[in-house]
C-alpha cells in the first residue's frame, strides 16, 4: 500500500551508496608526495568529522566557512557536511580579508573551518569581528583542533540522514565583478540535479583518473562525487602551475582535467608542452569564462579532440548548455565559438527585455528555470526578484542561437558597451584581438567618453618575445567587424587581472582605464 510519503535521495545517500563496496580502492592521491587515501579511509574520515560537527549542536542550517589550501579535510568536511544539518560556506583562498569579512558577517557565520597554515591571520581576524564564531583548525591553531576532534569517534556506520529537497545545504558568493559579493543559497534539489546532469550528460573517460589543480573548496571540489560514484581517483596539486600540471598528466597518466581558459592558455604556452607525454588525456573540461575560438583550435591540434565545455554559473551551476567533443569541430564556421546546446534537464529559452523569445539568429539573454536553478540571494528579494522576472531566472548572459541549437555568447549583458548609441558586444572583438599573431590574450571594455558616452578599449596581453603594433591590431578590428567596434584605445599589458573564478576582471580593468576620454 502506498504510503503517500515520497522520499528524496540526498548527497549523504549518494555518497553512502558509493561508499559501500570496492573499499581498497585509491580515492585521493596527491601528486607533490602526500598519502594515497582509499575509499574505506575516506569513509571512516567522513564519519569522524560528521560526528564532530554535529557535537558542535550547532543551529539547525548554521552557517559554516570553509577556507583552505588544497589538502584532503577539504574533502572530509565537504562530504561530512551531508550528514549534518548544516550549510556550507566556501570562502576563496584567494579573497582579501576585506572581502572575507564582509562574507563572514553577510552569512552570519556560526564557525569557520580553517587551514592554520596561511590562514590563521583570517580566523583571528574573524573570531575578533565576530566573538561567538567558533574556529576549528586543520591541526594546532587558534581555536579547536578539528582533525583532533574528529579522531576522537572511533568508526562507526555511516547512515544517511533523512534528506530535505528544499534544505539549504550551501551558499555560493558570486564574483563580486558589478558589487558586493551575493549569496546564492543551493538547496538539496539544486546539487543532486546538478550532480545527476553530470553523470548522464558530461563525457567521462572508461578510467577515471581527474587531477585537479583548482581550489578543493571551489571547482576543484566538483570533482569529488562524480569520483566517488564512477569508481575513479582524484590527483590532486597544491595549486595550477602549469609545468607542474603537465608532469603530473604524464606520470600519472592523467585521464580528466578541469581547466578554466586561462589555465589552457598557459599550458599551451609553457615551454614543456611540447616535449610532455599528454596522450593519456581523454577528456580536457572547461569552463568559467569565455574562451577564444583561435587558442581552443590551437589547443584542439596540440592536445587532440579532448575537449569539453560546460556552460552555466552559480546560479544554476555547470550544465545549462555543453559542447561536447564531437562537437568541437574547428571546419564548422562559428562552432569553437559555442557554449554547446542546452541540456534536456532544465528549461533553457533566449529572452528580450520584456520576456519574450527571440527568434533564431537574434540575441537573446539566456535564461533558466528548472531543478538546477538556486532558491534565490540571502536576504536580497529585490535582487532575487529581479534575477527572475518573468518566471525565468536571468544569466546575464547574451546569446544567439543557431538552427541546429547551438548557443553562442556573444557576451555579458552589463558588459555591452553603448557607444554612440549602439551596442557593441566585447566578445566579438575579443575574438578578432585574440586571432592574430602575437596576441596571447585580450579583454575589452567602454570607458567614458564625452562625445560617445562610453569608448571602446582593448587590453592585450602578447605573446612572450612578440612585437605588436597596437595600430595593426585596431585596423584588424575595422576590416572585420567595422568603424563602430574599432577600439579608440589599445593597452598592451603583461597579464589581465582576473577573478576568484579565473574571469576577465573588468571592474578592475574599468577602475584603471576608466579616466580615459
Amino acid at each position: 500500500m502506498n504510503s503517500g510519503v515520497t522520499a528524496f535521495t540526498g548527497p549523504a545517500d549518494v555518497i553512502l551508496h558509493a561508499l559501500s563496496h570496492d573499499l581498497d580502492r585509491p580515492v585521493v592521491q596527491f601528486a607533490d608526495g602526500g598519502a594515497t587515501i582509499s575509499a574505506r579511509d575516506f569513509r571512516a574520515n567522513i564519519v569522524g568529522y560528521a560526528a564532530a560537527l554535529n557535537a558542535l549542536k550547532l543551529d539547525r542550517g548554521a552557517r559554516v566557512g570553509l577556507i583552505a589550501r588544497n589538502r584532503v579535510e577539504v574533502l572530509y568536511v565537504q562530504a561530512a557536511i551531508a550528514f549534518t544539518d548544516l550549510c556550507l560556506v566556501a570562502l576563496h583562498p584567494m579573497a582579501a580579508l576585506d572581502d572575507l569579512t564582509y562574507i563572514a558577517n553577510d552569512a552570519d557565520l556560526a564557525a569557520l573551518i580553517f587551514d592554520p597554515h596561511g590562514f590563521s591571520h583570517v580566523a583571528e581576524a574573524l573570531g575578533e569581528q565576530r566573538p561567538g564564531l567558533r574556529l576549528l583548525a586543520f591541526g594546532p591553531g587558534p581555536g579547536e583542533n578539528l582533525i583532533t576532534l574528529a579522531g576522537l569517534y572511533p568508526d562507526a556506520p555511516l547512515v544517511a540522514p533523512p534528506a530535505d529537497p528544499d534544505a539549504i545545504i550551501r551558499l555560493t558568493y558570486s564574483g563580486g565583478t558589478t558589487g558586493r559579493p551575493k549569496a546564492i543559497m543551493g538547496s538539496q534539489r539544486y546539487t543532486m540535479t546538478m550532480l545527476q546532469i553530470m553523470l548522464m550528460e558530461w563525457d567521462w573517460p572508461g578510467e577515471l583518473r581527474q587531477l585537479v589543480c583548482s581550489p578543493l573548496s571551489h571547482a576543484g571540489g566538483s570533482a569529488l562525487m562524480p569520483a566517488l560514484l564512477r569508481g575513479g581517483s582524484l590527483i590532486v596539486l597544491p595549486g595550477f602551475e602549469p609545468g607542474a600540471v603537465l608532469a603530473a598528466i604524464e606520470r600519472f597518466r592523467v585521464t580528466a582535467i578541469l581547466l578554466v581558459p586561462a589555465m589552457i592558455y598557459a599550458l599551451l604556452d609553457h615551454p614543456a608542452r611540447v616535449t610532455s607525454d599528454t596522450s593519456s588525456l581523454e577528456v580536457i573540461y572547461y569552463g568559467a569564462s569565455s574562451i577564444s575560438p583561435p587558442r581552443l583550435e590551437e589547443a584542439i591540434r596540440a592536445f587532440g579532440p579532448v575537449f569539453f565545455q560546460f556552460y552555466g554559473q552559480a546560479e544554476a551551476p555547470m550544465s545549462i548548455a555543453l559542447l561536447r567533443r564531437e562537437d568541437h569541430d574547428p571546419a564548422i564556421p562559428g562552432r569553437l565559438g559555442s557554449c554547446g546546446r542546452p541540456t534536456p534537464w532544465n528549461q533553457v529559452a533566449l529572452l528580450d527585455d520584456e520576456g519574450r523569445a527571440v527568434v533564431d539568429g537574434q540575441p537573446g539573454e539566456i535564461c533558466v528555470r528548472g531543478p538546477m536553478v538556486m532558491t534565490g540571494y540571502l536576504n536580497r528579494p529585490d535582487e532575487t526578484a529581479e534575477a527572475f522576472a518573468h518566471g525565468w531566472l536571468h544569466t546575464g548572459d547574451v546569446a544567439i542561437r543557431t538552427a541546429d541549437g547551438f548557443l553562442r555568447i556573444v557576451d555579458r549583458k552589463k558588459d555591452m558597451i553603448v557607444t554612440g548609441g549602439f551596442n557593441v558586444y566585447p566578445r566579438e572583438i575579443e575574438d578578432v584581438l585574440t586571432a592574430e599573431p602575437g596576441v596571447a590574450d585580450a579583454a575589452v571594455i567602454g570607458t567614458p567618453h564625452p562625445k560617445w558616452g562610453e569608448a571602446v578599449t582593448a587590453v592585450v596581453v602578447p605573446h612572450a618575445g612578440a612585437t605588436i603594433d597596437p595600430e595593426a591590431l585596431i585596423a584588424a578590428v575595422r576590416e572585420h567587424k567595422g568603424a563602430l567596434h574599432a577600439p579608440k584605445h589599445l593597452h598592451l599589458v603583461d597579464t589581465l587581472p582576473r577573478t576568484g573564478l579565473g574571469k576577465p576582471d573588468k571592474k578592475a580593468l574599468r577602475a584603471h582605464f576608466g579616466s580615459e576620454g
